[in-house]
């Protein structure tokens, strides 16, 4: 399926994004969220013929998932970097994210969490779903204040996502190589970038323990 989210420009966005703190910027409906990956052709294809993961796709691996747009664009290098040609926009139930996110473990010893190395390492170890907070980025690649969130799946949680939990899968490859020469040409003026807003998880304690401003 071709890129069908609804798009605006980014002026318009970046002018209500809160300019620092950590959020999840995130395109959702009410019972929907889209996160994005990046991939090379034959990954990246298989997703889009068969609305899953599979052929050469490794569920050996941990894999990131980003709801924010333009920090997998800053990784990609919009679409361009070896292996990161096709971008997906993968659509999930907000049930499941939310559930992704309340088993999450961060990737570095939370100290806020965390009384004792040893705790932080167990519950990592346990755990399928890990969390990295990393500075958001501009479209030019350029980090900003905001913090983005990062999820990495493995295990259970891996194959769930990859098999089952996908309602959608978007080829989103000729939107971004579109936008990729707006920004080569016309700057950031005219750029449009995915609608997002920021992502609440239904249940208030999640918030209260991913930190989120």
């Amino acid at each position: 399926m071709v890129m069908k989210l609804t798009s605006e420009l980014y002026v318009q966005q970046v002018a209500r994004w809160p300019s620092e703190g950590r959020h999840i910027l995130a395109h959702y409906d009410a019972e929907t969220i889209v996160v994005y990956q990046a991939y090379r052709p034959s990954i990246g294809g298989y997703a889009i013929k068969h609305g899953a993961f599979g052929g050469e796709y490794s569920y050996a691996r941990m894999s990131w998932i980003k709801p924010n747009f333009l920090w997998m664009m800053s990784r990609s290098g919009w679409g361009t970097k070896e292996g990161q040609q096709i971008t997906l926009g993968l659509r999930l139930r907000r049930q499941f994210f939310d559930d992704v996110l309340a088993r999450a473990v961060s990737t570095s010893w939370d100290l806020s969490r965390y009384r004792t190395w040893q705790a932080w390492r167990a519950d990592a170890a346990s755990s399928d779903v890990r969390l990295q907070w990393d500075p958001d980025h501009d479209p030019n690649g350029n980090p900003v204040k905001r913090r983005a969130i990062q999820l990495g799946l493995r295990g259970a949680t891996l194959d769930a996502f990859g098999k089952r939990e996908l309602l959608e899968v978007t080829d989103m490859s000729d939107f971004v190589a579109e936008q990729r020469s707006q920004l080569l040409h016309g700057g950031v003026a005219k750029l449009r970038t995915p609608v997002e807003r920021i992502y609440r998880p239904a249940e208030p304690s999640i918030a209260q323990r991913l930190r989120l401003d």
